[in-house]
């Protein structure tokens, strides 16, 4: 006669992904890519990339389930205070950065980025898509505003602003400093050049 085994003695195996929640899916993909991910508080998952720490929110029970990754940072004290500047820069991540919303909260920078993820989806590709972009968009957003407020400045000053560069952190090549994105140049109307509408 065979003896039974205890069932509490049995291994427990993780679902298949297919069955696995999008916050399992989401811990497995961060595992795999070494990012040593793990639980807050609040449930969300938190883990670093390239020494910035970075957080993901499972947002699911809708007809889609939705991955938001996200961070902050301290603003440093080489940003200028002035808080148009500082959301002239958030409006220009977030109206030249495909994906990426920025804000600031509490004198923080925000930024994340939403992503539907599907019920059988692995999100590691998105995962990896969002966690780069985030860090791209933060180190864009502290030279927009840096060489931005001193273009303005350069201007208000009497001068063009056209001497103005800022570095690429990526390359080190200097660039031209442009005006924020909010108050580039209208498309024309109507045929038009200088006709400005309305949204």
């Amino acid at each position: 006669m065979w003896t039974m085994t205890d069932p509490t003695s049995l291994p427990n195996f993780p679902p298949p992904p297919e069955e696995s929640p999008l916050r399992g899916r989401v811990l497995d993909a961060l595992q795999d890519l070494k990012l040593q991910p793990d639980l807050d508080a609040e449930g969300d998952i938190k883990f670093t990339a390239q020494e910035q720490q970075l957080f993901v929110r499972s947002l699911t029970g809708g007809q889609v389930d939705i991955m938001r990754v996200y961070g902050q940072w301290q603003i440093a004290d080489s940003v200028p205070d002035d808080m148009l500047t500082r959301l002239n820069g958030c409006n220009d991540i977030t109206l030249g950065v495909n994906l990426v919303k920025a804000g600031i909260a509490s004198g923080n920078l925000v930024l994340s980025v939403e992503q539907v993820i599907a019920p059988k989806e692995n999100p590691k590709p998105k995962v990896q898509i969002a966690v780069s972009m985030i860090l791209q968009a933060v180190a864009l957003w502290h030279r927009n505003v840096t060489a931005k407020a001193k273009r303005e400045a350069d201007i208000a000053a009497g001068g063009t602003g056209e001497s103005v560069q800022a570095t690429d952190a990526a390359t080190g090549e200097q660039q031209k400093v442009g005006p924020w994105l909010s108050e580039g140049t209208r498309r024309p109307q109507g045929g038009t050049p200088d006709a400005g509408g309305e949204a």
